[in-house]
């Protein structure tokens, strides 16, 4: 049984590479989407938004991504929730560390906004059959 993933929680803090995938999500992809400048805004928003995704940059002030991620997953019914790393680091061994930590893959950057809604919904088809 595959469940359709409708609501991610994003996470970017350049305000324009988050207005620009937010509105690829939402107007391509038809995602509802709570984006979020920082670690700790996706901290005070994530219960609230019951995401089934994490889309997180990897770079951040303050908190960074995996950081984030942590946090995130300590939270009280956040602990299965997938995430996707985005990064301009993509060398396979940053790659791997990110996939270490649990996430399902990562995306680069720069990505294409016409398409980052179809990537994600490979990567999230990919973990649902890797669990059938």
């Amino acid at each position: 049984m595959s469940e359709t993933l409708s609501r991610i929680l994003y996470v970017e803090d350049d305000h324009d590479i988050r207005t620009l995938a937010g509105f690829a999500l939402k107007a391509v992809g038809g995602f509802a989407v709570e984006a979020c400048a920082s670690g700790e805004e996706a901290l005070g928003k994530a219960m609230g938004f019951a995401p089934q995704l994490l889309l997180l940059d990897v770079m951040m002030p303050g908190m960074d991504g995996p950081t984030t991620f942590g946090r995130l997953r300590a939270l009280p019914g956040m602990e299965a929730v997938p995430a996707i790393f985005m990064t301009a680091k993509v060398q396979p061994q940053e790659v791997q560390r990110y996939r270490d930590l649990g996430s399902l893959d990562v995306i680069s950057k720069p990505f294409d906004p016409m398409t980052l809604s179809t990537r994600v919904r490979e990567i999230w088809a990919g973990r649902q059959e890797a669990a059938e």
